[in-house]
């Protein structure tokens, strides 16, 4: 990630806003979309090996809510909590969500983002470094993967997103998906 490349933050505006959705809302539509990740790519928490049982809390400081994934948990995979929770985690992964998000879809390199000091790492590192290794073999697309549990709506759904999202990332500079997938295949 080259210095002069700045991380967008989340608009303050959009993220009081947030506020106003009820924790149980976001993490039934995060839950699925992890549900239907797992499904499309089985392997994905397989490769964590003795990490599967970390308790990993993810952090998008610029958000009003902070996320526990527990990869091995077969139900609550995924908690959406306050952001002062005292939850237990083995590690913690922390940054702004546009930070996040361009690690998940490989926009951003994460050693470069962790010594520029936009993405912090505490705890278990080893358990991040797994679960970042995990993901970056996934080719995890967290657009298609959205796509993909609309079910068989995906097919009316994948024409309008595949115009629009290029548009929402020139103009936000946020990966909402995979960078040279040639456009969001609603098929897969």
């Amino acid at each position: 990630m080259d210095q002069s490349e700045r991380i967008p933050t989340f608009p303050a505006a959009a993220a009081l806003l947030l506020r106003g959705i009820p924790s149980i809302v976001i993490e039934t539509l995060l839950s699925r979309l992890v549900a239907v990740a797992t499904e499309r790519h089985p392997r994905l928490f397989d490769r964590l090996g003795v990490h599967a049982g970390s308790r990993y809390l993810i952090d998008p400081t610029d958000l009003p809510f902070v996320v526990i994934l527990h990869p091995a948990a077969t139900d609550g995979r995924l908690r959406v909590l306050p952001r002062d929770t005292t939850q237990l985690r083995d590690a913690r992964i922390g940054g702004p969500l546009a930070a996040l998000l361009g690690l998940v879809h490989g926009s951003y390199d994460g050693d470069a983002l962790f010594f520029s000091r936009d993405l912090v790492v505490e705890g278990d590192t080893e358990a991040v470094l797994a679960l970042r290794n995990a993901i970056d073999d996934a080719e995890i697309d967290l657009s298609a993967e959205a796509l993909h549990g609309l079910g068989p709506l995906r097919a009316l759904a994948a024409p309008p997103v595949s115009h629009i999202l290029p548009l929402v990332e020139r103009l936000t500079g946020v990966s909402l998906s995979r960078p040279n997938r040639g456009g969001l295949q609603h098929g897969r």
